[in-house]
């Protein structure tokens, strides 16, 4: 049992224990509320800076190749094939032989027609002799004047039979002309659709051949009545292009040629006329493309990627970065493709936008850079 002086005592050291513990619990809580919490960290976004040049307008439509020009190759006249001078497929010139029929009896007509002008040509000449005669003998008065009228008569009709020989002439040369099939145009032969010896007729549907021009080549498409007055007069302006449907690979490129006279009504679209050079063959008749075509431009303007852009209730607008904070810069879109936008105010070229990471943003954000997009490449002039 303790002795009261130690009880004391060890009241005392109690009390002095509890109280150095409260000082340094306060202690502690002074320091803490004197170090002010850390801020935030900054939101990592993807930038890009605003560009400026010539955007061009694009629209784009489902177009058909086509033969700039496609010709059924058939007879003229009735006969037996006898040769075919081309191979499938071949490239054939304008004029060149593609086969030829049984020319005898076109031969045989042509050499009949020719010695029926010979002997009227020699009537017509004895004709004329007689007429100079009879025309000596009325001058010295032993030939009657009815005679002579008779022998002009003569003449003439047998001048007349002369020129119908002739004529019979020139539809027989015709005539066994069309034993030999020319091509009437440069292009390519498809698939010959009859064999030799067999019996052609002028009739026949099918043909012999198809020959197709495919360079250049024609590509035909529609577009909404609503961009007619875009394109009304851009035929050998515009610029076309025509790209692979399945992987978008550019397969050719060329020049607008024809925009259709009337809308079709129950459409409500308008045909085109495209003509591209196909030198490599990549366009081919029946083939479907994607055409892009140029319905105007966008000169010397600002342009920022489509994604830095952000739809909000009243307007467009993009977060602006400058010092490492985002602030909201509203713009105006003049023109927007699915890569570009073309921006007519509420920025400048050189302004550094967001292009990643808007939606944590707010207005004031701190923002740290950890990529940079390719700012949109301006486009060559037409």
């Amino acid at each position: 049992m303790l002795s009261v002086p130690d009880a004391r005592r060890a009241l005392v050291a109690a009390g002095a224990i509890a109280l150095l513990g409260s000082a340094g619990y306060w202690w502690s809580r002074a320091g803490t509320s004197a170090v002010a919490p850390p801020g935030p960290a900054p939101i990592p976004v993807t930038v890009a800076a605003a560009g400026r040049g010539d955007v061009p307008h694009l629209t784009t439509a489902v177009g058909t190749v086509q033969a700039l020009e496609s010709v059924v190759i058939r007879p003229q006249l009735d006969g037996i094939l006898t040769s075919l001078r081309f191979d499938d497929g071949q490239q054939v010139r304008r004029g060149d032989l593609l086969a030829t029929l049984d020319d005898r009896e076109q031969a045989a007509a042509l050499q009949s027609a020719e010695a029926g002008l010979l002997g009227r040509e020699a009537e017509l000449e004895s004709a004329r002799l007689d007429l100079k005669r009879y025309a000596d003998g009325a001058d010295r008065g032993v030939v009657p004047r009815q005679t002579l009228d008779q022998q002009q008569a003569l003449v003439h009709q047998l001048e007349a039979a002369v020129a119908a020989a002739r004529a019979g002439v020139a539809v027989a040369r015709v005539n066994l002309a069309y034993t030999r099939i020319e091509a009437p145009i440069a292009g390519r032969t498809g698939i010959r659709r009859v064999d030799v010896g067999n019996l052609v007729r002028t009739t026949d549907t099918d043909g012999l051949v198809t020959v197709a021009q495919v360079d250049p080549v024609a590509v035909h498409f529609s577009l909404a009545q609503d961009l007619l007055p875009h394109v009304r007069g851009l035929a050998g302006q515009a610029r076309v292009r025509a790209l692979d449907r399945v992987g978008g690979e550019l397969l050719g490129e060329g020049l607008l040629t024809t925009v259709d006279n009337a809308v079709d009504a129950a459409t409500g679209t308008v045909r085109l006329k495209a003509e591209l050079p196909n030198p490599d063959g990549r366009l081919w008749p029946g083939q479907f493309v994607t055409v892009q075509i140029t319905t105007g431009w966008s000169r010397d303007a600002v342009t920022v990627p489509a994604g830095a852009l952000v739809r909000g209730r009243d307007r467009d607008y993009v977060f602006r970065v400058r010092d490492g904070t985002a602030d909201v810069a509203p713009v105006t879109v003049a023109y927007e493709t699915e890569a570009t936008a073309v921006v007519a105010d509420g920025l400048a070229a050189g302004d550094v936008v967001v292009t990643d990471g808007q939606s944590r943003l707010r207005p004031g954000s701190r923002v740290k850079v950890i990529g940079q997009d390719t700012p949109p490449a301006a486009a060559s002039k037409p």
